[in-house]
């Protein structure tokens, strides 16, 4: 199928040091330009980032310092960016709330001025989101293929979640489970323990505000330490465990906060 284009249309990714919009770098874009004559155009470059790449940035994109110390910065290839992306629409996968907020402070990092206000964006994920719903409704009729009567109460609810866990698991049985990254992370099997290990063995507070990285160390999952160990921050900066205490998060994961700061204390 062509899709039917008033303007070019620049369908791009970016791969960077984080997930802060504000604070990490790009280290690799790829665009490919679509144009209304149905011309089609690719281009890829390595980014230095002028930043290390952190050890979980690296081991979801492949990318690490050594990668990109003689590629150019951001700031060299604006120049070569900013024309290619001239007058086109813009597109990609979670391009709303990442790439495009990334790739905008860049460009104001490097003062070139990039305006998308008057561009036309497109998020495929949005649209998968939006068409292929992942609520309990439609698990169910996917899974069960049943309409979810009085969804939203707890029995029904409760009941319909036993039918999908079920059906989740013989549909599944023996099949890998990849994670976002490309990598398999185990096989799902008819055993809770081997489900559980797939789904929350990561987790160390409820809220999820620490996780457990591939060493099966206790990370940060928000704020300006994410990805960073927690036993190091508090180290490093011990002022960090009191304003955490002192604020607004779950009883659950100040526990869970206090518990590393006094095993590491009683090494």
């Amino acid at each position: 199928m062509k899709l039917n284009l008033r303007n070019p249309l620049v369908v791009f990714d970016l791969e960077a040091t984080g997930t802060n919009t504000a604070t990490d770098r790009i280290v690799e874009i790829s665009m490919h330009k679509i144009m209304p004559n149905g011309e089609e155009i690719t281009k890829t470059y390595r980014v230095n980032p002028t930043v290390p790449i952190p050890a979980e940035a690296s081991a979801v994109h492949g990318i690490y310092d050594e990668d990109v110390k003689d590629e150019p910065t951001f700031k060299q290839l604006a120049g070569t960016l900013a024309p290619f992306l001239q007058g086109a629409d813009l597109a990609g996968f979670n391009v709303l709330k990442y790439d495009i907020p990334l790739l905008v402070e860049e460009f104001l990092r490097a003062e070139v001025d990039f305006d998308v206000s008057n561009r036309k964006i497109i998020d495929a994920q949005k649209i998968f989101h939006m068409m292929e719903k992942r609520t309990l409704s439609a698990a169910y009729k996917f899974y069960c293929n049943k309409d979810l009567k009085d969804a939203h109460s707890a029995e029904a609810d409760t009941l319909a979640t036993y039918e999908v866990i079920k059906a989740q698991v013989a549909r599944y049985d023996g099949q890998a489970m990849i994670d976002m990254s490309g990598k398999e992370i185990g096989k799902i099997s008819n055993d809770m323990a081997v489900l559980h290990e797939l789904t929350a063995d990561r987790m160390v507070d409820l809220a999820g505000r620490f996780v457990l990285n591939n060493q099966g160390v206790e990370v940060f999952n928000f704020g300006k330490h994410k990805g960073r160990s927690v036993d190091e921050v508090l180290k490093m900066e011990p002022t960090y465990y009191d304003w955490m205490m002192r604020g607004e998060f779950p009883l659950d994961t100040k526990r869970k906060l206090t518990q590393i700061k006094l095993r590491s204390f009683n090494k």
